[in-house]
């Protein structure tokens, strides 16, 4: 596809290039879901595609070792799954036979909803290939993510079998622990690895899991519910100290001693995924996953200098708002000594959170028409995760907030952080997607990062509409915040692409935005050892503006930001260029939004 890069300058008419095949046009289905394909007018095509996506959903849940839930999520069950090569090998084989069933299914006679359903499972079907092509399950883990976090659960389960199922699982993490090790190793001894320096430091999340005292695998065992029977909950607490003895404690301690003595000192000190096995097709690929746009690292790259830029001129005007006459660089760091903006305690750091969600709440009804009846928390951070955790992360139960170190998370940066991660961000997100009742079972749990965390990240601006942000600090960490994605856009590429090291992406960063140098730094391990998963914020954020930006101008008096907001979110998550389509499709029906949403 021909690029045209004298486009790249303009911020939010970027060019912006699907990476999937031109979807049927979409015009009468308001939210894409697929409803029509149960209302007795279902085409063979439409059939034929039904029946192949439910059939790798039940294998795929089969596969992963979960449980259907009544609501169409799953569950972890007894078991892990397997992450020995063969199962690695097993799933890209059922994933290529799945990608050959979906090509002999003629597009052109599917559905307008169908064909949103087949453009999803087509990019989940070759975002597995990917990874197996790309052997990318021998890099297990890295900075932010790993597989053994998670593992432990944070709050009471509901009844007996939630209980016995966990202490099983809790049984199979040494098998599960060996296999991605076993995995990592292979990695290691071909040059697949993660850069050391990004790790320095992240083998303290194993530790309080290596002592049986105060093991956080016993924590859902403090507050048992009172349904279960107290002698019940003796036994099930029984059961479950012996399983941190005698699995967990010997599992991570093995783990630990992976990490230090053999993983850690064996891994590679060079930064970039170019410098990988087949790395620049590797990276390459990186992109596609994370953003689900065809642009290379060149594009990406100038994309990002064209953002910073813009949004630097709008940092300077809340700078002369309040009367500071220095550099940004210099206002950011007058902003991070500044005593006023840190929390003293973790639960004021809580408690500004806490009020801005129901700042959003009193008007979320202003931007939604649609509100999900599912309700979420804000947590903390748990304090094994914290010290090298993100700022904050959400989802459907929950929404967290990292309190370690409240120095580093400055209480101007709290609103920002609460509309991308709690409201209207990922956990009502979520929700909406959750409530979808025609939307297939296989994207309910489906994810991709572009549509995800540009929502999230547009969100965020929406923020200033909403009159969320009531100080010029506040917005200026708003900016903050955007300046923080846009700057990734520039040093990923920079790292990956253009042989950046860490102190000058740091500079970079620090420089550029009022993080804390705490997070300045997190931050950029991540950007090193997780390679171009930083760039679906702001890309996504950029298509999320644009496709709204087209829908005003072509509707005019008849856009309402409620139908409009409602039709994004109604689809769950897809890939970008989906959006796009939708979007025209909204156009071209006047802007409906959903049936059975009264918009009066």
């Amino acid at each position: 596809m021909k690029r045209r890069m004298h486009r790249l300058i303009l911020p939010l008419a970027v060019l912006l290039t699907p990476a999937l095949p031109a979807l049927p046009a979409l015009a009468q289905t308001p939210a894409g879901t697929g409803a029509e394909a149960r209302s007795g007018s279902e085409s063979g095509a439409d059939a034929r595609l039904r029946v192949l996506y439910e059939e790798d959903h039940a294998w795929v849940t089969a596969d992963r070792r979960r449980i259907l839930t009544a609501d169409g999520r799953s569950e972890a069950g007894p078991r892990l799954p397997s992450a020995m090569p063969e199962a690695e090998a097993r799933r890209a084989d059922h994933a290529r036979d799945m990608l050959a069933r979906l090509d002999a299914i003629p597009a052109a006679q599917l559905s307008e909803g169908e064909a949103i359903n087949a453009a999803v499972f087509r990019a989940v079907l070759e975002e597995r290939i990917g990874e197996a092509d790309y052997r990318g399950f021998e890099m297990p883990f890295n900075s932010d993510s790993n597989f053994w976090t998670y593992l432990d659960a944070r709050s009471p389960y509901a009844d007996v079998a939630d209980y016995e199922n966990y202490i099983a699982r809790m049984r199979d993490v040494p098998r599960y622990f060996a296999e991605h090790v076993a995995n990592a190793r292979a990695g290691l001894q071909r040059g697949f690895s993660v850069p050391r320096v990004s790790l320095e430091g992240r083998d303290a999340s194993i530790e309080p899991y290596t002592r049986a005292e105060g093991n956080p695998f016993l924590n859902a065992f403090d507050r048992m519910p009172a349904s279960i029977p107290a002698a019940e909950q003796a036994r099930l607490r029984a059961e479950a100290e012996a399983a941190v003895t005698g699995s967990i404690v010997p599992a991570y301690r093995d783990l630990l001693a992976f990490m230090r003595t053999e993983y850690l000192p064996g891994t590679r000190t060079s930064l970039a995924a170019s410098d990988l096995p087949d790395g620049k097709a590797f990276y390459a690929r990186q992109i596609r996953q994370y953003t689900t746009l065809d642009l290379t690292a060149q594009e990406i790259h100038q994309i990002g200098l064209s953002e910073v830029a813009r949004i630097e001129g709008e940092m300077r005007a809340i700078m002369q708002e309040v009367g500071f006459t220095g550099s940004i660089a210099e206002f950011n760091e007058a902003l991070r000594s500044d005593p006023q903006f840190i929390a003293r305690t973790p639960d004021e750091l809580m408690g500004v959170s806490a009020y801005v969600a129901k700042r959003v709440d009193g008007r979320i009804g202003d931007y939604f028409g649609f509100l999900p009846r599912h309700r979420f928390a804000i947590r903390p951070v748990a304090p094994a995760l914290a010290p090298y955790y993100t700022a904050g992360r959400g989802g459907l139960d929950a929404c967290q907030m990292n309190t370690h170190d409240l120095p580093s998370r400055p209480l101007y940066n709290i609103p920002a952080l609460t509309l991308h991660e709690c409201s209207p961000g990922h956990s009502f997100q979520a929700g909406v997607a959750l409530e979808q009742a025609a939307m297939p079972a296989f994207r309910r749990e489906t994810y991709f990062s572009g549509f995800g965390e540009g929502w999230g990240l547009y969100t965020e601006y929406l923020g200033e509409e909403m009159g969320i942000y009531r100080t010029p600090y506040e917005r200026f960490g708003r900016l903050s915040y955007e300046m923080w994605r846009a700057a990734r856009l520039v040093i990923d590429t920079g790292i990956h692409a253009y042989g950046w090291d860490r102190e000058q992406a740091i500079d970079y960063l620090a420089s550029r935005t009022a993080l804390s140098r705490h997070e300045v730094g997190t931050e950029v391990d991540r950007y090193i050892s997780w390679p171009g998963q930083a760039l679906a914020y702001k890309l996504g954020e950029l298509t999320m503006r644009r496709v709204r930006a087209r829908a005003e101008e072509a509707l005019g008096p008849r856009f309402d930001i409620r139908k409009f907001h409602d039709v994004v979110l109604s689809l769950g998550s897809v890939p970008l260029p989906v959006l796009e389509q939708r979007i025209e499709a909204f156009i071209a029906d006047g802007g409906q939004g959903l049936p059975g949403v009264a918009y009066d």
